[in-house]
């Protein structure tokens, strides 16, 4: 099967020499491979002379885009540092983005600490659930998982002793 992506810049060698790497190793680089493409286009238009990877080039292609996550950003540029230490390898000089600069915050979310009258509130709900003809077991099993899910750390209330009745 042929390579659908047929680069036109000056990288175009490098570029397809990466992704055949790439896919000789055992990665799929269908994602990658299309990211490229946009690269080549890039490289193309920034008018590169000469087969390298200089950092202003580097830097413009990674910077970060208006409405674009740094997660996005950060794969563009782990992408653009593996064809850079590929560069490298294969003898040509490549800026290598270094790591550390850009992160991501992959711990950012807040968790919410139920009150012990909101964890009673919902218990008490749950408690009070009706039988019904559709799911006739829901009045029974709401209040067990809601109980599981308390004792197996949903909030730790020590001293809480009435949510266990």
């Amino acid at each position: 099967m042929s390579d659908p992506f047929v680069f036109q810049s000056i990288l175009s060698c490098p570029l397809q020499g990466y992704i055949e790497e790439k896919k000789a190793v055992g990665y799929n680089f269908g994602k990658g491979a299309a990211m490229l493409k946009r690269f080549d286009i890039f490289v193309k238009s920034f008018g590169l002379e000469e087969v390298s990877l200089p950092k202003k080039l580097v830097l413009e292609w990674t910077k970060l885009t208006p409405n674009e996550t740094v997660s996005n950003q950060s794969h563009r540029i782990s992408l653009l540092r593996g064809l850079a230490e590929y560069m490298n390898r294969i003898g040509y000089p490549a800026y290598i983005y270094p790591r550390g600069l850009v992160t991501i915050d992959r711990y950012s979310y807040t968790p919410y600490i139920f009150s012990e009258v909101e964890l009673l509130s919902i218990l008490n709900v749950c408690d009070s659930y009706p039988k019904a003809a559709a799911s006739p077991y829901r009045h029974l099993v709401l209040p067990l998982i809601m109980r599981m899910l308390y004792g197996c750390g949903l909030k730790d209330l020590r001293g809480f002793k009435s949510v266990y009745r």
